[in-house]
C-alpha cells in the first residue's frame, strides 16, 4: 500500500453565525481549510482536513499549515501508507514541531487504512461505544443580553451543553454567565471558557463571585503555572485545553492533580494518532475527555468524532459539531443530530463521501 500522491486543496468555510469572537478582541469569519488527499497505488485515497481558528488561537496559521506540508508531502510519496506510526516519526524526522502541519496528512493515513481494511475509525481506535455523541454550542463573546439570547436559540434548537466564552473584562464575564444561566433550562449544562485570557486575580474574583452557579471552568489562564496556582481556589471541575499539547503535558497535570477533564484539539497534538495516546492515558486515569479540532467542516468532524465514539461513555464530556458551524460542505455525510446529541455516519475509514468538486483546484500536488 504505497503512497503515490499526496495533494492538498484549500476551502474557505464562512461561519453560519456571523464573526467568532474570544478573549481579548481576537475574532474570526471563518476556517480557512486545508484538505489533504492521500492515494495509495491501488487507487485507493484517504482524506485529513485541518483548519486553525484564525492565525490567533494556538501557534499554528493557514498558509503556515500549507507551507509545512508542501514540504513533507514530497518525502512521504513512495512510503508504506499503512505505516501510520512510522509515517509520523518520518514526519518529525524531516520537520521538528509544526504538528498543525502534520494532523490533516495523520487523518488521511487513518481515513485509508479504514477504506481498505473496512473498518471504521472508532472500530479502529478501540471500539464504537454507543452510537452517538453529547454536542455543545460555543456562545461567543457578546454583550451579556445577546449572548443570552444565542444561548435561547441553540437551547431551542436542541443543545443542552453551553460553553460560555469568557476571559475579558472579568466584571463584564460575570454578568455574560449570570445572563445566560437565567437564560436557559437549569439543566443545561454550562462550561466556562476564559482561552487563556484571564490571570490568577481575575480567575479568583471569577469564582468568587460565580459561586451559586454550577459551570465547569475550562483554561482560566495562559501559563500551566497560573493555573495550577489557582487550583485550590477552584471548587469546580477544571479543564485544560490550550495547556494540553501533548502526553507530557497530561502527564505532569496528573502528577500534580491540577485537572479534572482535558480537551483534545488533534491539529494542536499532531492528529489522529497522539490524540489516541492522549486519549488512553486519560481514560486511565478516570478523566473526562472531549475530542475535537481547531476547526473544518465534515472530514474534520468525522474524523475526531470518530475518535470520541471510542472514548467510553462515561468518561465522555462532550464534542462540537464543526460542519454546521460553516456555510459550505467538503463532504456527504450523515451526522444526525437530535436532542442534543450527534450520530456517526457509518461505512469504513471517516465514513464519509468527499465532495471533489467542493475543493477546487489543488493548490499543491506530489506523486511518484
Amino acid at each position: 500500500m504505497t503512497i503515490t500522491s499526496i495533494t492538498l486543496f484549500r476551502q474557505w468555510q464562512p461561519f453560519r453565525d456571523g464573526t467568532y469572537r474570544c478573549s481579548g478582541g481576537r475574532s474570526a469569519e471563518g476556517f480557512d481549510s486545508t484538505i489533504v488527499e492521500i492515494v495509495s497505488r491501488d487507487g485507493a485515497a484517504g482524506y485529513g482536513e485541518m483548519a486553525p481558528l484564525g492565525s490567533f488561537y494556538d501557534p499554528a496559521f493557514a498558509e503556515g499549515a500549507r507551507a509545512a506540508m508542501r514540504e513533507l508531502a514530497p518525502s512521504l510519496v513512495g512510503e508504506p501508507a499503512d505505516g501510520i506510526d512510522a509515517l509520523n516519526r518520518r514526519m518529525d524526522l524531516l520537520l521538528k514541531g509544526h504538528p498543525y502541519a502534520k494532523s490533516a496528512i495523520d487523518m488521511a493515513l487513518w481515513d485509508l487504512a479504514g477504506g481498505r481494511s473496512g473498518r471504521s475509525l472508532a472500530s479502529m481506535t478501540g471500539g464504537a461505544e454507543g452510537v452517538s455523541l453529547p454536542l455543545y454550542r460555543s456562545l461567543a463573546q457578546e454583550t451579556p443580553d445577546a449572548m443570552a439570547a444565542r444561548a435561547r436559540k441553540y437551547v431551542t434548537e436542541g443543545y443542552r451543553r453551553l460553553q460560555v466564552k469568557v476571559g475579558l473584562d472579568v466584571r463584564e464575564d460575570i454578568e455574560r454567565l449570570e445572563a445566560v444561566r437565567a437564560a436557559v433550562p437549569s439543566d443545561t449544562v454550562l462550561i466556562c471558557d476564559a482561552n487563556a485570557g484571564w490571570g490568577t486575580a481575575e480567575t479568583r474574583q471569577f469564582l468568587s463571585a460565580t459561586r451559586a452557579i454550577d459551570y465547569a471552568l475550562e483554561q482560566p489562564c495562559a501559563s500551566y503555572e497560573e493555573n495550577l496556582a489557582i487550583r485550590a481556589a477552584c471548587d469546580r471541575p477544571l479543564i485544560l485545553d490550550e495547556s494540553i499539547d501533548g502526553v507530557d503535558a497530561l502527564l505532569r497535570a496528573l502528577a500534580d492533580s491540577l485537572v479534572d477533564g482535558i480537551t483534545i484539539k488533534l491539529a494542536r497534538v499532531g492528529g489522529l494518532t497522539r490524540a489516541r495516546l492522549i486519549r488512553d492515558v486519560a481514560i486511565a486515569r478516570n478523566l473526562k475527555v472531549t475530542i475535537e479540532d481547531t476547526g473544518g467542516a465534515q472530514i474534520d468532524t468525522a474524523a475526531y468524532a470518530g475518535l470520541m465514539l471510542s472514548t467510553p461513555e462515561g468518561l465522555r464530556q462532550h464534542t462540537v459539531d464543526f460542519h454546521n458551524w460553516v456555510t459550505v460542505a467538503n463532504a456527504k455525510a450523515d451526522f444526525r443530530i437530535a436532542g442534543g446529541s450527534m450520530a456517526l455516519p457509518g461505512g469504513p475509514g471517516l465514513g464519509i463521501e468527499v465532495d471533489r468538486n467542493a475543493l477546487g483546484e489543488p493548490v499543491f500536488s506530489a506523486s511518484a
